[in-house]
């Protein structure tokens, strides 16, 4: 599911103190795109998870259910050793981290994935969700061989719509009434991005861009 992203990397390795006085370990960058990087997703992020998770506009927009913390490392936990999922942290070039997006129901059979994406609320609306998006369709079919990457999110949320359509998705269809949030039935739209698609998109991909290294 595509969260509202409206309102609802490159350097060397940079290290912060601790209140014991250790400098973070710098995280690796395994991918990156247009002004964000992509770092996999660790069960010691699920603190962050958590409180996104947690906020209003998404409990509004796509009934996304605050969990426990002990939950939500369960569910991270669970996911990592998931071999059809590869789920990043989506970072700022000084290694903020802004969001949690993800190739998930990989089948390297057909060639099809579907992609996640949730905002922090603070850096919804800057473009970071279509960077973000852009990077991960770019690893779907530039490393993986992917041949469709979709989509889902409510009919209603423009912002993620808006997302997906400059990300180059194509709306295919609504399922209708297939979602049931606070006593209404919502349709949910399926956009869906096709390989032959993502050739013809005129914008540099993600190998394009300079190297970064390891950053907190």
């Amino acid at each position: 599911m595509i969260e509202d992203e409206a309102e609802t990397v490159n350097g060397d390795a940079v290290g912060e103190e601790r209140e014991d006085g250790d400098a973070e370990a710098p995280r690796v960058v395994s991918w990156q795109g247009r002004g964000i990087a992509l770092a996999p997703l660790d069960v010691d992020d699920a603190e962050l998870v958590q409180v996104w998770r947690a906020d209003p506009a998404a409990a509004h927009e796509v009934g996304m259910w605050p969990l426990a913390l002990s939950a939500v490392r369960d569910r991270i936990q669970r996911d990592l050793d998931d071999n059809d999922r590869d789920d990043f942290l989506v970072l700022l070039p000084d290694g903020t981290p802004i969001g949690h997006i993800a190739l998930t129901d990989q089948d390297v059979v057909d060639g099809t994935a579907e992609i996640t994406l949730m905002l922090d609320p603070g850096h919804r609306g800057r473009g970071h969700g279509t960077a973000a998006v852009d990077a991960l369709v770019d690893l779907a079919f530039g490393e993986l061989p992917m041949h469709r990457v979709q989509a889902v999110t409510h009919t209603t949320n423009a912002a993620a719509l808006a997302v997906l359509a400059r990300a180059g998705f194509v709306r295919e269809g609504v399922r209708r009434s297939a979602c049931l949030h606070r006593g209404r039935r919502y349709d949910i739209a399926v956009l869906a991005l096709l390989r032959d698609e993502w050739q013809a998109l005129a914008r540099p991909r993600s190998w394009d861009a300079p190297v970064a290294g390891p950053v907190t």
